[in-house]
């Protein structure tokens, strides 16, 4: 096991950055604001998302990754050499660093050599490509090198990784493209269905903070939501219940737990033993929506935990090891 100077999930939603002995120090969605006209790049990160839907018409905001994967090569390497520029300013090695970058198991080789290049022209010396569910179990403190089955469930916000991981590698794995933001976008088309009114995409996503369930709770919460009446054209206030999202994330959360079903229904038998012991690890930002421990308890039978460090233990497990064998030098 290598360690690395700096380890970088490449989230949909978010990019984090860990730096070994150091931690967690960039913390930033994965958004970029730019003047359309010139391409000026005009924000990144926080400063960007607080302008989604709010921005006159020379200006766009964009996400450059899609479901785990690069869907503006550019805008994402100017956002890529900024978060990097600020991590190595917190880090205390000197020259050129050595990044593992994460990425969704479900990668093609095209998609996987875009991000390497992408990052390579930050000006990496060395870069390590570590598939997402690896770096999630190692960042949650699971020993992916024992002889024993290990199951991780990677909720981020473009894609949901599964694997049952042994002796350093993932011998069964998905990756799903039905994830946190899908549990949003559940969240716009229930508001607009049933209350006539439109929201936007943040409000979406502070309601599923808030509110969000995948069971059904004994003790009913509530949360406004405000946005745009599709009937009269004017501000419009909602309150929606918390058990009302069970029904409006039903949908998505089939699908992942479809998955985990897949997954292990063909993983090796006495891997699938190891995990009905040690049980399955969640991590990610959808990990934390509330009941998504217990309903994969309900519908598998195996007891699941979500990790001390859900949102960060990609990139922390990017930062502590890699595997040698995706190693390109410059």
């Amino acid at each position: 096991m290598l360690s690395t100077d700096i380890g970088v999930d490449l989230g949909t939603s978010n990019v984090l950055i860990s730096v070994r002995g150091k931690g967690i120090v960039v913390n930033q969605p994965s958004v970029v604001a730019y003047e359309v006209s010139t391409k000026k790049v005009i924000a990144i990160g926080t400063k960007a998302k607080k302008m989604i839907g709010k921005t006159p018409e020379n200006i766009e905001v964009v996400r450059p990754l899609n479901k785990g994967v690069i869907s503006d090569y550019t805008i994402a390497e100017i956002m890529l050499k900024a978060f990097i520029r600020s991590a190595m300013e917190k880090r205390s090695g000197v020259g050129r660093p050595r990044i593992c970058v994460c990425v969704p198991s479900g990668v093609t080789e095209v998609q996987r050599r875009a991000v390497e290049e992408a990052v390579y022209k930050t000006g990496a010396k060395t870069v390590y490509v570590m598939e997402e569910p690896l770096a999630a179990a190692v960042g949650a403190n699971v020993d992916i090198y024992e002889a024993k089955g290990n199951m991780v469930v990677d909720i981020g916000g473009g894609t949901t990784d599964i694997a049952v991981v042994s002796l350093g590698g993932a011998v069964e794995s998905s990756s799903i493209k039905y994830a946190g933001d899908d549990y949003n976008n559940a969240l716009i088309k229930y508001a607009r269905r049933k209350y006539n009114l439109l929201i936007g995409y943040q409000t979406a996503e502070n309601a599923k903070i808030a509110v969000g369930s995948v069971v059904k709770r004994d003790e009913d919460i509530e949360y406004v939501i405000k946005g745009r009446d599709l009937i009269k054209g004017l501000p419009k206030a909602v309150t929606i219940t918390a058990n009302e999202t069970v029904d409006a994330f039903e949908e998505t959360t089939e699908h992942i737990l479809g998955a985990i079903h897949n997954v292990l229904e063909t993983a090796p038998p006495e891997l699938v033993a190891d995990i009905a012991v040690s049980g399955i690890v969640l991590t990610g930002g959808g990990s934390l929506i509330y009941g998504m421990d217990r309903i994969i308890k309900e519908r598998t039978g195996i007891e699941a935990y979500v990790s001390e460090k859900a949102l960060e233990a990609v990139a922390l497990g990017a930062g502590m090891s890699v595997n040698l064998s995706d190693k390109k030098e410059d």
